[in-house]
């Protein structure tokens, strides 16, 4: 099984690249970074820098542009929540098998964007073969977040200007915006401006993901809300009432709210061990509900890393997942950063909250 665990360090043999050298500061005492290669070099490596912060970007001066509310969105967000509530009152009286299966439809659909939208295509941090590439597009558009193709590109805007106008969800303009706010009025046009520019050659050359992108619709129709209230009225004779609104409408808006919960919780509330400088934070409770993406101050250090953390499966179930896979000989090639390294960007630019564990 071709199985490459490709670890960022000074002495890692997988990158032959320039190096810097930069000194770090721990209780007073100096210490070397010695040949730890840099952001560009790491990225090189995935043949892209797209989802690195750009330094030199700068927001325009004058006036905000006012706010367009979307308002079929505003509705259509307002009668799923109302949905899901009243799924809510639904779960004593449905079955135990719908339950579980309402839970493997979550985990599956949060697969979709945690181990594939995020992981694989918009930071390229591992390598999948084209089987996890089929399941991955199929459990995507179970989970209703927009096409591979769309996703990606909102995504490397949101890394390459967190918290600037060109961020998609950014936090600057409060919780209710990164969380919701910011599908429920028109894209701030930096965020057009900048998508517009973005290098996803990656993307459109990969055949599965125009496939979906192309025949997104019904897929959506199929897979998000079709399938999983089919299964339950067919094979266990669940009300059709209750397997609709649990499985598809609930379930759905949990994984929103769950993925969601990374652009505003995540960017709000935890510790920033690795980097002080940035807004993203370290949320295990986020971490816990969305599969392992709430290690967000982490995942903003380092992009590129499979793993979104240092902490292998702790609360991070899509780690788990991308190991078995490659195990199964599914998926190859994953990124990884060195403790040393890790270790020393906590000590030059971290709040110090990694020594209290």
């Amino acid at each position: 099984v071709n199985c490459h665990l490709f670890k960022f360090s000074s002495t890692s043999s997988t990158i032959a690249v320039g190096t810097v050298t930069s000194r770090v500061t721990s209780n007073g005492n100096a210490v070397k970074e010695k040949n730890l290669l840099t952001h560009e070099d790491l990225a090189g490596d995935r043949g892209m820098i797209d989802d690195i912060f750009d330094e030199t970007y700068r927001e325009k001066e004058g006036p905000k542009p006012p706010l367009r509310y979307v308002w079929r969105n505003i509705i259509l967000m307002s009668l799923l929540h109302l949905g899901a509530l009243f799924a809510l009152t639904l779960i004593p009286a449905a079955k135990i098998q719908t339950l579980a299966w309402a839970l493997l439809c979550f985990l599956v659909s949060a697969l979709g964007i945690t181990a594939g939208s995020h992981r694989l295509w918009s930071h390229r941090s591992y390598k999948a073969t084209l089987p996890l590439r089929i399941f991955l597009t199929i459990a995507n558009s179970m989970a209703f977040q927009n096409d591979i193709y769309e996703w990606v590109r909102d995504h490397r805007v949101h890394h390459k200007f967190s918290e600037t106008d060109a961020d998609p969800h950014n936090a600057m303009r409060g919780f209710f915006f990164s969380h919701i706010g910011w599908l429920l009025v028109r894209k701030h046009p930096d965020v057009i401006e900048k998508g517009q520019k973005l290098d996803l050659s990656d993307i459109k050359a990969d055949k599965v993901v125009m496939f979906q992108r192309r025949y997104y619709k019904p897929s959506v129709v199929l897979l998000c809300f079709t399938l999983p209230a089919v299964v339950p009225w067919y094979f266990w004779d669940e009300s059709i009432f209750i397997s609709f609104f649990i499985p598809a409408i609930l379930r759905y808006t949990i994984g929103l709210n769950a993925t969601w919960l990374v652009n505003s919780a995540a960017h709000m509330f935890g510790n920033r061990p690795y980097d002080q400088n940035i807004n993203p934070r370290e949320n295990p409770l986020v971490s816990l509900g969305a599969l392992g993406e709430g290690f967000h101050n982490y995942h903003h250090t380092f992009p590129y890393d499979y793993s979104t953390s240092e902490f292998g499966w702790r609360f991070n179930l899509t780690t788990a997942f991308i190991d078995l896979m490659c195990l199964l000989g599914l998926a190859s090639d994953r990124k990884k950063v060195s403790k040393e390294v890790i270790l020393a960007r906590k000590m030059r630019t971290g709040d110090g909250s990694h020594k209290s564990g």
